[in-house]
């Protein structure tokens, strides 16, 4: 039986030891933490990546457990829309409509797939040997026939594979993430303001996932998060105040967002290969990440026994979406009055062509398939 060790039990780990098991592979995951409860609020689940999920007969409890995104569009700080759309349409053009859910709940569905003693916790990986595939950990050594990083943004198995790669780079803005209680709200919209974005995506249970982004230097904190957010944000319209009113303060996670801007040579050397944020890590604007991990997740386990094929299918389609991603978020950072009319004029008149011209947009992105 062929044996692959997968570094990291992320989402895209958690994911890729599935589709692995269930082609028979013996799987040994190694995550350096003391548990696989993962760090961050509310995840967007994209049609795309609901059908890579449906391969390892995930996509269905996912389904089950999340909330359809609704309406969705963009709106200026004083609450006028710019553009939007709707479930509906989503649906009727790919199968499904982008679908929101925690990003615990994700990870459970995917651990419940993995046979008992297949992830070693408080295990950190040393080095890999790509020739032989041979993984050495705090707890020994672990032979394999491939590896699998999906150590995250900060991969130290991409550093080892390709040392002279800058690595990822500060995007220029950072982020704010937590759960609100809903009060009845149900779309899922994003708005615009001066250099700074505030988002809501519902969730089940009446339970609100909200975002932000702000143009600040990296490496700051503020004494009390939440109060920096009413600070920044608390003017915006409604229900932006109330959301922030109910916040839990201590819940309130803050990152500096940053992004491999420098596409690697290729996803794999010798018999590793690298998944998810350790080979494409992104900025959050097409709410892609999670989702390009699980495909290439789905992708590298049909593809195992061909890693340049593997790295063909998957690195030309991520850099165009981190490129993507990175594009909007530079739109998003814009503090010029002008220019920041201009861009909300662009928008607007996107948005009269009708609540598909949205959509459209995305269909490069939306209309991936699995490999059969």
């Amino acid at each position: 039986m062929a044996h692959v060790v997968v570094i990291g039990a992320g989402i895209g780990g958690l994911t890729a030891s599935a589709a692995f098991q269930r082609k028979g592979w013996q799987v040994t995951v190694v995550e350096r933490a003391p548990s696989i409860e993962p760090v961050g609020s509310g995840l967007a689940m994209g049609p795309n990546a609901l059908r890579a999920l449906d391969t390892i007969e995930v996509g269905d409890g996912v389904r089950k457990l999340a909330a359809m995104q609704g309406e969705a569009g963009i709106r200026k700080a004083d609450g006028r829309w710019l553009s939007r759309t709707s479930a509906e349409h989503a649906t009727a053009r790919y199968g499904d409509p982008t679908v929101l859910l925690l990003r615990s709940a994700l990870v459970e569905l995917l651990a419940a797939r993995l046979t008992e003693g297949t992830i070693q916790l408080n295990t950190t990986v040393e080095s890999v040997a790509p020739g032989t595939a041979t993984v050495r950990t705090s707890r020994g050594e672990l032979a394999a026939d491939l590896v699998v990083a999906a150590d995250g943004i900060n991969s130290r198995v991409r550093a080892q594979l390709f040392p002279d790669h800058p690595g990822p780079v500060y995007a220029g803005v950072t982020s704010w993430r937590l759960i609100a209680s809903g009060s009845g709200v149900t779309a899922s919209e994003s708005w615009g303001g001066p250099g700074q974005v505030f988002g809501v995506m519902p969730l089940v249970d009446d339970q609100v996932y909200c975002y932000a982004t702000a143009v600040v230097p990296p490496g700051g904190s503020a004494p009390d998060e939440l109060a920096e957010l009413a600070k920044r944000f608390g003017d915006w319209h409604d229900p932006i105040p109330e959301l922030l009113a109910r916040a839990d303060p201590a819940r309130v996670l803050r990152h500096d967002i940053h992004s491999l801007e420098t596409p690697l040579p290729a996803f794999h050397q010798g018999n590793v290969a690298l998944l998810g944020d350790a080979a494409h890590a992104m900025t959050p604007n097409l709410g892609q990440g999670a989702c390009q991990a699980i495909e290439d997740a789905v992708t590298l386990a049909h593809l195992a026994d061909d890693l340049p094929a593997y790295s063909a299918a998957r690195l030309a389609r991520t850099t165009a979406i981190v490129r993507r991603s990175r594009t909007i978020c530079r739109l998003t950072s814009w503090r010029n009055p002008v220019a920041v009319a201009a861009r909300n004029g662009m928008i607007s008149l996107a948005g009269r062509l009708g609540p598909t011209a949205a959509l459209r947009q995305m269909d490069p992105v939306f209309g991936w398939e699995p490999p059969r």
